[in-house]
């Protein structure tokens, strides 16, 4: 434990870097920060603080700079959440509230927001929606040998797929095939159809030929891997060079190289996503080599309390925390009523 001073002298160094990238040393703390203390005193502090592990001292540099231990203990207890100015809110809100129909147009959207927001690079999984219902299913004649299948889930997403079928097949013949797929399988979670229905029943499902059926039902079972199968979003990913940190090239070919490998980034996501809590790992905390100075700020967002996709915030570990833990909270929550909307319930 930290006494009352060592912890304000800490948070002021915290602060400034954060704020200029330089380190920082007693007589700036002395003379920016009315602590009540000489910049002796101050100096002897910053020494204890760097001997505990809190501060670094760069080679070429007489001033300190936290450490992923002195940021840990920033955030986990000096750290002050403030709200967003109210102008902050209606800058976001006005981005968001764009008329969208569909629940992955909303989390593309949010990541968007979330970039332009805290200039550093956003995440986004899209949700694992086995959980979504399915809402319509509809076989559109082209041409002679082809149609369209479409399929709709209770959340708006829609997905379509051009499939080649046998030139007999006439649009009487899909118009009755439509109307039975939707009196089989409406109101069926895409988990279930995949499971049950796409693995071996969909031969109960008719006494039409299955001959003229396979292709409509691999056309089906297509689109709902589709659906089932989460996406990625990832604005701002050279925002990291803005930062004097990354002015390495090597570093920053690092970073970029690690954002191009979608489903590592997707994993990360998830593996630090909690149902009420926004997540923070700091430099080191990270299992990557190429994330070891970054800090990845991660929420979830949810229905009915069932966590089904994550947001985040990956940049330098000198980042604006509170900013990005307000702006983060904020932004989920805002996608929350927004699925809600979507779903009819909100």
């Amino acid at each position: 434990m930290l006494d009352d001073r060592k912890l304000k002298i800490l948070q002021a160094i915290i602060d400034d870097y954060i704020s200029s990238a330089e380190p920082v040393g007693s007589r700036t703390i002395a003379k920016k920060h009315e602590l009540g203390l000489s910049s002796a005193t101050i100096r002897n502090e910053m020494a204890d603080l760097e001997e505990m592990g809190f501060l670094e001292q760069p080679h070429t540099s007489a001033g300190r700079v936290p450490s992923d231990k002195g940021y840990r203990l920033y955030v986990d207890q000096i750290m002050k959440i403030n709200d967003l100015s109210d102008t902050e809110i209606e800058n976001i809100r006005t981005a968001m509230d764009i008329k969208i129909n569909e629940l992955s147009q909303i989390i593309r959207n949010a990541s968007v927001v979330m970039s332009q927001f805290t200039k550093y690079t956003s995440m986004a999984v899209t949700p694992q929606i086995n959980r979504s219902v399915l809402k319509a299913v509809q076989v559109v004649p082209i041409e002679p040998g082809k149609a369209l299948v479409i399929v709709v889930t209770d959340s708006n997403t829609v997905r379509n797929n051009l499939i080649r079928i046998p030139e007999k097949v006439t649009p009487d013949f899909l118009i009755q095939v439509s109307n039975l797929l939707n009196e089989k399988l409406k109101g069926f979670t895409l988990e279930m159809l995949r499971n049950n229905f796409l693995n071996g029943e969909a031969e109960q499902l008719t006494s039409l030929p299955y001959d003229l059926m396979r292709p409509i039902l691999d056309g089906i079972e297509d689109l709902i891997k589709l659906i089932d199968r989460p996406e990625i979003y990832l604005e701002g990913t050279t925002n990291i060079l803005n930062f004097p940190e990354f002015k390495e090239v090597q570093k920053a070919k690092e970073f970029l190289s690690l954002l191009d490998e979608k489903k590592l980034m997707s994993e990360i996501l998830n593996n630090h996503s909690s149902k009420n809590e926004i997540i923070i790992q700091i430099g080191n905390e990270n299992v990557l080599q190429g994330i070891k100075d970054c800090s990845i700020v991660t929420a979830s967002y949810s229905v009915d309390d069932y966590v089904i996709g994550s947001i985040g915030i990956i940049g330098p570990t000198r980042m604006e925390y509170s900013k990005v833990v307000s702006s983060l909270n904020y932004i989920r929550n805002k996608i929350n009523q927004e699925i809600l909307k979507l779903l009819g319930d909100g």
